[in-house]
């Protein structure tokens, strides 16, 4: 069965330089730059991500409503569970003040509103859905009640601006549940059915569907290029071949610093293992830890030890 592939986007938030002018004779100061606020303190799970939409506004100061702005709401809404739903309503709207002018802010607050009624609403909805056997039957009724209860909140632009890009893979996903589910064809009709579904998918969500395996295919690419004894100048040379050469290097650097993280942890176990008998208790391993890695860091030395 075909998975959902969903790609993510982040948004960089960068610091503004603050440079000040000094009288003659004296010798200049590094630029002071004002820190980048913690966006995530108040959800720990979020802590060193960046939130997904990149918002966007058009001429005349116009909300682009688009499917950004809902991965802007979903991604803060994930944090439902650790805050309650007024704080991260709050941190959503101060988010969107931080990035829009005060009158496409007051629009996506607007639809921010909209779109949380909504999914409260979709919750009770669902629940009174009746129970299906058949998958397929079942996603159908959910979809068509879903897009039927969205003419309460949004306009049709809206729905079409927030949804449309979702709705496209639903209808692909259902459409290959029942191709799959469908006992009337043989094995040979089954894969014919579903190349024709391919061929008519939209560009855009064949390349995000796609996407993920093309990664697991260059990886394969990779690790038999380096067992034939190839260099990172040819990795690189075969990630841009494939992505862009800006995605090589940046698959480069995190190549080296996945390398430097082994090397430190091999380091680390080899201090471990050489405390003296006895001495190997909580308070001493806990020692050792805080004098090789960060707090953030130690969160993943538990697959090590």
């Amino acid at each position: 069965m075909h998975a959902k592939w969903m790609t993510v986007f982040g948004v960089a938030v960068a610091g503004l330089a603050l440079y000040w002018t000094l009288a003659p004779g004296e010798p200049p100061a590094p630029p002071q730059e004002k820190p980048e606020p913690d966006l995530f303190a108040f959800v720990r799970s979020m802590e060193g991500t960046r939130p997904d939409g990149n918002v966007t506004v058009a001429a005349g100061d116009k909300l682009v409503v688009d499917a950004e702005l809902g991965h802007l709401f979903d991604y803060y809404l994930a944090g439902l569970g650790e805050k309650p739903l007024a704080a991260i309503r709050s941190q959503i709207e101060a988010e969107l003040e931080r990035r829009l002018a005060p009158v496409p802010a007051r629009e996506a607050k607007r639809l921010l509103g909209a779109y949380l009624a909504y999914k409260q609403a979709l919750a009770a909805t669902e629940q009174a859905l009746p129970a299906q056997a058949d998958a397929a039957l079942a996603a159908s009724a959910r979809l068509h009640a879903m897009r039927a209860l969205r003419s309460n909140y949004f306009t049709p632009e809206e729905s079409a601006g927030l949804f449309g890009a979702s709705d496209a893979y639903d209808d692909d996903a259902v459409a290959r549940m029942a191709i799959l589910g469908d006992t009337t064809l043989d094995e040979a009709q089954r894969q014919a059915t579903l190349a024709a579904l391919d061929q008519q998918l939209p560009p855009a969500l064949r390349a995000a569907r796609d996407a993920p395996l093309q990664v697991a295919k260059l990886d394969e690419s990779v690790k038999a290029l380096r067992a034939q004894g190839g260099g990172e100048n040819e990795v690189y040379r075969l990630r841009a071949s494939t992505f862009t050469p800006a995605a090589a290097a940046r698959l480069a650097e995190l190549d080296r610093e996945e390398s430097q993280w082994q090397q430190r942890i091999i380091a680390w176990q080899a201090q471990k293992a050489s405390l003296p008998a006895g001495a190997q208790n909580a308070a001493a391993l806990q020692q050792l830890r805080d004098a090789s890695f960060t707090p953030d860091e130690q969160r993943r030395l538990g697959a090590y030890e």
